[in-house]
């Protein structure tokens, strides 16, 4: 059965064996551990230093950290701005990628707000917290 969409909208393949598509590239990159939260963050709080960054989003590794800010600068989701002081600061930036995933990351949020909040209460309840 083929999904429906409107005349305006392109088709996303869903092929097995075609990963060589615009859809598998940016699932590869989001689906990356912390990658979404990191934009979230970046998103909801705007540029960052990578200190600050490392602090804001408790339990993240240094290196992956790195590697993450290094991902999303190569796909076009932040900018990094180096500043030569000592100590140099390194800002990193939301690009207009960012702001156009914005909605569909607020959509998320909602949703999972409505599948797992009362879950998460119960769940508390039964914790005795």
């Amino acid at each position: 059965m083929e999904a429906v969409t409107r005349p305006d909208e392109p088709k996303c393949s869903t092929a097995p064996n075609n990963t060589d598509t615009p859809l598998h590239r940016l699932l590869g990159v989001l689906a990356g551990p912390w990658t979404i939260f990191l934009i979230w963050v970046l998103a909801s709080e705007g540029p960052m230093r990578f200190g600050a960054l490392h602090r804001r989003i408790e339990g993240i590794s240094t290196k992956m950290l790195t590697e993450r800010l290094r991902l999303l600068e190569d796909e076009g989701f932040v900018t990094r701005h180096y500043e030569p002081t000592v100590p140099p600061q390194v800002t990193y930036s939301p690009t207009k990628r960012v702001t156009e995933l914005l909605p569909v990351l607020k959509m998320l949020c909602s949703l999972s707000r409505e599948w797992y909040s009362s879950e998460m209460q119960s769940a508390r309840k039964v914790a005795g917290r």
